[in-house]
């Protein structure tokens, strides 16, 4: 066995997808050749890399059914296939003899050396598989995180986009910053804090927008290692001061604020 031979059985290892007779071949080739062992290696690396890369994503039907077919009519032990349907052109002319590569005299050797040039064939084709797998894995684990962005994210991306941006922070007497984003076309804002204390069981932070002697909830949120991003819900006027109360769970049950803001920053 050559180093290019020991190659294609190394990629067949990585991929988990040789017969017991070429496994045989390629233990034996590894003791023989120990310096051929960081060719296995690299394979091995290479394959675990690419089944790792993402989290584990069903590929869609097609593609299956696609890479089975291909297996159902690709020889695996140098018999003919027994398909009905007329032989590709191209697949005639992979089989015959290239011009740049001597006929084999002897039988034997003729025998021998079709399947090598299948199963070389069958390695890179699996190889090109996974690979179009991995890449299915990828976009459609970036797609979902697209999809599945929380909503409070969403809006500060469109805030900061907005031509009349703005925001403001206060620092908190325990340490901590909150910062207001807001944008009077959007008619929207979200709230960012870092280094906030979680409120105590059963308590909950609620936002609300004051407007003139008015206090309007505007949602309640929690607070996970002291950072938040919370979008205000309902609409920003011109002018608001963005409140922040600690209620019961839920929020008030009332509407109106139950005990004094432990955030005030003003828009205007």
């Amino acid at each position: 066995m050559n180093e290019q031979e020991f190659a294609e059985l190394a990629a067949g290892a990585a991929l988990n997808a040789l017969s017991p007779d070429d496994a045989r071949r390629f233990d034996d080739a590894l003791v023989a050749h120990p310096e051929w062992r960081a060719i296995a290696e690299a394979d091995a690396e290479t394959a675990d890399l690419l089944s790792g890369s993402v989290a584990p994503v069903s590929p869609p039907p097609g593609i299956r059914a696609a890479l089975l077919a291909q297996i159902a009519a690709t020889p695996q032990n140098g018999e003919p296939t027994t398909g009905t349907g007329p032989t590709s052109p191209d697949v005639l002319a992979d089989e015959r003899p290239r011009v740049d590569e001597p006929s084999p005299s002897d039988p034997d050797e003729a025998r021998a050396s079709a399947p090598k040039r299948r199963w070389t064939r069958t390695v890179f084709a699996l190889a090109a598989c996974l690979a179009v797998l991995v890449g299915v894995g990828i976009g459609a684990v970036a797609l979902n995180g697209q999809l599945n962005r929380p909503a409070s994210v969403v809006a500060l991306e469109q805030i900061q986009s907005a031509s009349d941006a703005e925001q403001a922070s206060v620092e908190l007497p325990s340490g901590g910053k909150a910062t207001a984003h807001w944008s009077a076309s959007a008619g929207a804002a979200v709230l960012v804090t870092d280094g906030v204390p979680a409120p105590a069981d059963g308590k909950t932070y609620e936002l609300w927008y004051v407007r003139g002697d008015d206090a309007i909830p505007a949602g309640v949120f929690d607070v996970e290692d002291g950072r938040a991003t919370a979008a205000l819900e309902g609409d920003m006027h011109a002018g608001d001061v963005i409140a922040v109360t600690v209620e019961q769970a839920g929020g008030s049950p009332s509407g109106t604020p139950t005990s004094d803001p432990v955030i005030v920053i003003p828009t205007a």
